[in-house]
C-alpha cells in the first residue's frame, strides 16, 4: 500500500477529522463530544507548536473497495516525547520520535489487514521522512486493538503508567520501537518497497566484492610483511598455495613498489580448487608456466593440476575461510583464531554495510568531498587504519550499536553524563585553564544547570562531584552493571544525557561537538575490543595527560621551524578519571581500570587561517566505492603538477615530524587519524597533530619536567628512526604512493625521489642537525628494521603491544631497504621471502 503524508492544514483537514475524532471507535483519543470548531482549534495548537506535527495521510491509488486514489485514510502526530513522558520514565535520546495515530473509519467495504497496512506505512513513514530512530508511544492500556497492531509493529511495552494529556487522565502503556524492532516485526518484515532490512548489506553481489577487496588486502600486507610468499609466475601474474594438502591455491595479477608494497589486481584473483590424483604427485603445483596471456576466466593458463589431468575449479572467495587456511603460516594461536576472525568478520559486515550505502547513494564519492567540511570527511572514511586486515573488530558492538555510534555512519547521538564524587577522581587542567574555563567549553549553561538540579533533587551538594561524559554504549553496558556497587554508594550518579549533539570519530571513542561551534573534542573511554586493544582510557594517564600536551606545545610553538610548516598541536586541556571502584585495589593491573575516565581536545575549527577547511590525514588514502581515489581527485582540481603537490604535502607532513625527531628526539603517533590537515583550493598547507598525552615520546636524554617523565623512552638511533620509516614511511606514505602509482598520477620512484628531496631541503636548512641531537639518526641508511604491525595483532589479537614497554612489544621480519637511500647500488631484495 502507497501512502503518502502531508502536514495537516486545519482550515481545510477539521472537518474531516472531526469526523474521524468524534466517531465510537476512537473513544480513547477522549473527542468525541468535541465540536467542530473545538477540533480546529486542536489542529491550529499542533500546527502552532514546534515541538509537534500534524499529518494526514492520502491513498496513491485505490487500494479497497470504496477506497479511492488520493483518499484521506490517517490522521498522524508526531512530537517530542519529552512533552508527554517525564524524564525520570523514560531517558531520551537523539532520534526519539512520539506518534499518534487515528485509522479514518472505513468507507464501504472492508478489507482484512487495512489497519495493518495503514500502521506499517505510518511507521514507516516516522523511520524515513520523520528520520526516527525510536518512535515512542503511550496508548491506553484498555486499547487492545492498538496494543495489538503496535506489538505486530514491533513496539516493546516498558512500563503502565499514569499519564495526563489535555486535562484527560489516563493508565498508558509506554512502549518504543526502534529501526531494527521494525524491520524484525510482522508489519515491518515484508518485501515491499518500503522494507527496511537491517541485515540487507548481507548479500551475495555485497559479499562478493567485500571479500574480494579485503582479500587483495590479506595477500598485500601479509605478503608486505613477509608472512606470505606469493610465487611470480611472470606477466604480472602470482600464485600463492595454501598450506600442504589443502589442495588450493590462489593467482592473482600484482606489482610490487618500494617498501615492497604489493598493488593486487582485485578482480584478477581466482581460488583454483585442484583435483586430488590418488597416483600422482606430492601436492599441488605451485608453479607452473604460463602461457602468453591469461584464461578466458581471468587467471592465467598453464598446467595448474596436480596430475596433469582435470582441469582446476573455480572456488568461491572468502577472507575468513583463506585466514583459517593460513591459520599456522600466519602464526595465530589456537586459543586467539576464533577471536581474530570474530574481529575479521565485524570488519567485513562492516566493509558490507558502507558498500551497500555507497551503492544505494547514501555515501559521497571522491569528487564530492572535495568541497565536504570535516565531519563530513570523517564519517565517508571507510579503511581505518591501511596496513591492518581486521581494522573494525568493534567486539561488543550489536547492530544496533554499529547503527548508531560507528563513525562512518555519521549519525548525531547525545553522550550521557555521570557525576563522580570528587574525592575519588582526579580532574587535571591545562596551564590557564581554570575549571571554570573547563566547564564553559565542555558543558552549555543549560547543561550545568540541569545537571546541578538533578544532584540538588537526590540531596547531594554539586560542588562534591566532578561532571564525566560517557559514550552511551558505556553508560548502558558497563555504568549500571560493572559499576553497580558505585552507583549505589553515590560516588557514581547517573544525570542523563547532555543537550548537544556529537559525532563519533574515526577513533570510535572521540566525539565532535555538532551543537556549539567551537567546542573541544571529547574523547570517552569504550569497552569495545578493537584492533588489538580494548578502547579504554587510564585514569592514571589522564592525571599527567594536560602537563604533557603543554609541554609539547611549548617546545612546538617555541620553535619557529614548526609554524614556518604550518605544523602545531590540538592540546588536551583537561582530563578526568574516576578511580574509586574496587578495580583498582587489586593486586594486578586490569582492563576495568580503564573504564571510567575522559579528556576535552582542542578544537581546529577556530585555528584555520583564511580560506582553509580541515580533514582527516586519512582522507588521503581513501577510495570511495568506484574506486577514486580522494588524493587523486585533489591534486587535479588543485591546478599543481603532482610534484609540486606533494612536496606541499611533505612540508606540512613529513618536515615537522623530523624536525621534532632530530632537532627534540620527540616522535608522535603521525598515522592518518591523528592528523588533521589545514588545506587551501586542495593544497596541504599545513597540519594540526592530535592525540598527545597517550601517543607521543622523547627518545632521548633531553631534561623533562618530573611530572611526565614517563613519556621519556630512551632507545638507540636505528630504532629512533623508525618513528620515520615505520609510522611514516611504512604506515602512510607507501600506501599514498601506491594510490598514485596505481591511478597514473606519480610513478612511484619519483614519488620516492620527492621525500627524499623533501630530507634534502631539512637538511640543507638545518646541517646540524642532520644525524638528530646525539648524532645517532640516519634516515638515508641503506636499510632499515621491518616492523610489522599485522603480526602483533596476529600474535595477541586481545593486545598487540604492552603499553609501557612498546619498543619491547615490537616484531620485526628482517630489514627493509630504503627507498631513500644515500646510495643508488643499494643490493634489491626478493620482496616475498617470508620471515619466522
Amino acid at each position: 500500500m502507497q501512502i503518502t503524508f502531508r502536514p495537516v492544514d486545519p482550515a481545510r483537514d477539521a472537518p474531516l477529522v472531526h469526523t474521524w475524532l468524534t466517531d465510537p471507535r476512537a473513544r480513547y483519543w477522549e473527542m468525541t463530544e468535541h465540536t467542530g470548531d473545538q477540533t480546529l482549534d486542536y489542529l491550529r495548537a499542533i500546527a502552532d507548536d514546534p515541538r509537534q506535527d500534524g499529518w494526514i495521510g492520502s491513498l496513491e491509488s485505490a487500494d479497497a473497495p470504496g477506497v479511492g486514489a488520493g483518499a484521506d485514510v490517517v490522521y498522524v502526530e508526531t512530537y517530542d516525547p519529552a512533552i508527554l513522558i517525564p524524564s525520570h520514565v523514560l531517558r531520551t535520546r537523539a532520534g526519539d520520535l512520539g506518534m499518534h495515530v487515528l485509522v479514518g473509519p472505513p468507507a464501504g467495504e472492508r478489507r482484512h489487514g487495512f489497519t495493518a497496512e495503514i500502521m506499517a506505512a505510518v511507521m514507516r513513514f516516522c523511520f524515513t521522512e520523520r528520520r526516527a530512530e525510536r518512535v515512542v508511544v503511550e496508548p491506553d492500556v484498555r486499547n487492545d486493538r492498538i496494543l495489538a497492531k503496535n506489538a505486530a509493529a514491533g513496539f516493546r511495552v516498558l512500563r503502565e503508567l499514569d499519564l495526563t494529556v489535555d486535562g484527560h487522565s489516563k493508565r498508558a502503556a509506554l512502549s518504543v520501537c526502534t529501526r531494527e524492532d521494525f524491520a524484525a516485526s510482522p508489519l515491518g518484515g515484508d518485501s515491499g518497497e518500503h522494507a527496511e532490512d537491517p541485515h540487507a548489506h548481507l548479500r551475495p553481489d555485497v559479499a562478493e566484492a567485500v571479500h574480494r577487496h579485503l582479500l587483495a588486502k590479506a595477500i598485500s600486507e601479509f605478503s608486505h610483511e613477509r608472512i606470505l610468499a606469493p610465487v611470480d609466475l611472470e606477466d604480472g601474474w602470482w600464485e600463492l598455495a595454501e598450506p600442504a594438502d589443502a589442495g588450493a591455491s590462489y593467482r592473482f595479477r600484482a606489482r610490487v613498489l618500494p617498501l615492497e608494497h604489493w598493488l593486487v589486481d582485485e578482480d584478477s584473483i581466482v581460488r583454483i580448487e585442484t583435483p586430488q590424483d590418488p597416483v600422482a604427485s606430492d601436492g599441488p603445483s605451485t608453479g607452473g608456466t604460463p602461457a602468453d596471456g591469461p584464461s578466458t576466466d581471468g587467471a592465467p593458463a598453464g598446467s595448474t593440476s596436480a596430475g596433469g589431468g582435470a582441469r582446476p575449479a573455480h572456488g568461491r572467495l572468502d577472507v575468513l575461510e583463506f585466514v583459517a587456511a593460513f591459520q599456522s603460516v600466519l602464526g595465530i594461536p589456537d586459543d586467539l583464531l576464533s577471536t581474530y576472525l570474530e574481529e575479521l568478520a565485524s570488519t567485513f559486515a562492516a566493509a558490507c554495510a558502507k558498500l551497500q550505502d555507497a551503492r544505494e547513494g547514501r555515501r559521497p564519492t571522491a569528487r564530492q568531498l572535495l568541497d565536504a567540511d570535516l565531519q563530513q570527511i570523517e564519517s565517508a572514511m571507510t579503511e581505518g587504519h591501511p596496513g591492518f586486515l581486521a581494522g573494525s573488530g568493534r567486539i561488543g558492538y550489536a547492530l544496533s550499536d554499529y547503527r548508531a555510534y560507528a563513525p562512518e555512519q555519521g549519525r548525531r547521538t547525545r553522550l550521557q553524563w555521570i557525576a563522580v564524587r570528587r574525592e575519588l577522581s582526579h580532574l587535571s587542567l591545562g596551564e590557564g585553564c581554570d575549571l571554570e574555563d573547563h566547564l564553559a567549553g565542555a558543558l552549555s549553561a543549560e547543561e550545568r544547570a540541569a545537571f546541578a538540579d538533578r544532584l540538588r533533587e537526590r540531596g547531594l551538594d554539586p560542588s562534591d562531584y566532578h561532571l564525566m561524559p560517557l559514550h552511551p554504549w558505556q553508560a548502558d553496558h558497563r555504568l549500571p552493571l560493572t559499576f553497580a556497587a558505585d552507583m549505589a554508594r553515590q560516588d557514581l550518579v547517573p544525570l542523563g544525557a547532555g543537550g548537544d549533539e556529537f559525532q563519533a570519530q574515526q577513533s570510535l571513542r572521540t566525539f565532535f561537538d555538532l551543537s556549539r561551534p567551537g567546542a573541544p573534542y571529547v574523547k570517552t573511554a569504550l569497552a569495545i575490543q578493537n584492533m588489538g586493544f580494548l578502547r579504554g582510557l587510564s585514569p592514571h594517564y589522564m592525571r599527567d595527560t594536560p602537563a604533557i600536551n603543554d609541554w609539547v606545545h611549548g617546545v612546538v610553538t617555541g620553535d619557529p621551524e614548526f609554524a614556518a610548516q604550518g605544523f602545531s598541536v590540538l592540546r588536551e586541556r583537561a582530563a578526568l578519571g574516576y578511580t574509586g571502584d574496587v578495580y583498582h585495589r587489586t593486586p594486578a593491573t586490569n582492563p576495568h581500570r580503564k573504564m571510567l575516565a575522559a579528556l576535552w581536545r582542542e578544537n581546529p575549527l577556530p585555528l584555520l587561517g583564511e580560506g582553509e577547511r580541515a580533514m582527516t590525514m586519512a582522507a588521503l588514502l581513501h577510495r570511495d566505492h568506484e574506486g577514486t581515489a580522494l588524493a587523486t581527485q585533489m591534486i587535479r582540481a588543485s591546478g599543481l603538477s603532482p610534484e609540486e603537490w606533494l612536496d606541499d604535502y611533505l612540508s606540512a607532513y613529513l618536515q615537522p615530524l623530523v624536525h621534532a625527531l632530530l632537532g627534540h628526539d620527540l616522535v608522535f603517533m603521525p598515522h592518518g587519524e591523528n592528523l588533521i590537515l589545514r588545506v587551501r583550493e586542495q593544497r596541504v598547507v599545513g597540519a594540526f597533530m592530535k592525540d598527545i598525552g597517550e601517543e607521543t615520546a622523547v627518545l632521548g636524554h633531553r631534561e623533562l619536567p618530573e611530572r611526565i617523565a614517563r613519556i621519556r623512552a630512551v632507545v638507540p638511533g636505528d630504532e629512533k628512526a623508525l618513528s620515520v620509516f615505520t609510522d611514516v614511511f611504512d604506515g602512510v606514505l607507501r600506501h599514498l604512493s601506491g594510490i598514485l602509482e596505481a591511478d597514473g598520477v606519480l610513478p612511484a620512484e619519483v614519488f620516492w625521489q620527492r621525500v627524499a628531496g623533501a630530507l634534502d631541503a631539512y637538511e640543507a636548512r638545518h646541517p646540524e642537525l642532520a644525524r638528530g641531537l646525539a648524532g645517532d639518526v640516519d634516515l638515508r641508511t641503506a636499510e632499515f628494521a621491518h616492523s610489522c604491525l599485522n603480526r602483533l595483532q596476529l600474535r595477541n589479537t586481545l593486545q598487540m603491544v604492552d603499553i609501557g614497554n612498546q619498543a619491547e612489544s615490537l616484531l620485526y621480519a628482517g630489514t627493509m631497504p630504503n627507498p631513500v637511500a644515500r646510495t643508488a647500488d643499494v643490493p634489491e631484495v626478493e620482496p616475498a621471502l617470508p620471515v619466522a
